[in-house]
């Protein structure tokens, strides 16, 4: 009469079930790449990692002690790729903290707010912190943020470009966490370009060991390189 014993071997919800228990298990990462997103306090870089990862926006967000992470994965170039972005603190009581998570990062997002003359001030010394502990392979791209507040501009987008165009190989966008506009964008493109300056001979190993970590994240960096002797910007 309809009960659970009556349920023939093809009603929907039997056979669904039988479906979901057929399922293929998800397919592991190829790769796993860390990203790291810097610049000064209050230019957005929570909201900017917490919009691509989880979609949703902070208007009164917390600023963040030290170093927080998330995790997304997503598929470029037929690879699927573990992305762990690491948020770092823009207060400078917490550079010592922060800095040793730059040597692992193979991308990184440095943020300035277009409303804040300060903030893209700042940049030169963001620049220092880059060429003294990152990786001189890691990509680079700088974010004006806060689109949405235009009318409030206090820096324009060809400053922006400028700054990009004196660093060799780094990008300019600019962006609106808040509105969700370039987020995506940003750093989809970020690991594109990763993935172009990896050898063919990793891209073409479906599992590589020597990026794709299986440990669990890391909840502390590894230590301190040296200081890089090569210097990216005068």
């Amino acid at each position: 009469d309809g009960g659970p014993s009556a349920m023939g071997a093809g009603s929907p919800a039997l056979s669904g079930g039988q479906g979901r228990r057929r399922k293929q298990p998800p397919r592991p990462a190829d790769f796993k790449l860390q990203v790291i997103i810097i610049g000064s306090r209050g230019v957005g870089k929570t909201s900017l990692m917490e919009r691509f990862t989880d979609d949703t926006f902070c208007e009164a967000c917390k600023s963040t002690v030290g170093v927080d992470f998330k995790i997304k994965t997503v598929e470029l170039r037929g690879k699927k790729i573990r992305l762990q972005i690491w948020d770092t603190a823009g207060q400078e009581r917490f550079n010592s903290i922060t800095s040793a998570y730059y040597r692992s990062a193979k991308g990184i997002i440095l943020v300035y707010d277009i409303t804040k003359k300060e903030t893209f001030d700042d940049l030169p010394k963001w620049m220092k912190m880059i060429d003294k502990y990152a990786s001189e392979d890691a990509e680079l791209l700088l974010v004006g943020n806060k689109l949405d507040c235009e009318t409030d501009r206090e820096i324009t987008r060809q400053q922006g470009e400028k700054f990009a165009q004196q660093i060799a190989g780094m990008r300019f966008c600019e962006a609106s966490a808040k509105d969700n506009f370039n987020v995506d964008e940003i750093f989809l493109k970020l690991v594109d370009d990763i993935l172009k300056k990896m050898p063919l001979d990793i891209l073409r190993n479906e599992l590589s060991n020597s990026i794709l970590s299986l440990q669990p994240e890391p909840d502390i960096p590894p230590e301190l390189p040296p200081p890089r002797p090569h210097v990216r910007c005068c």
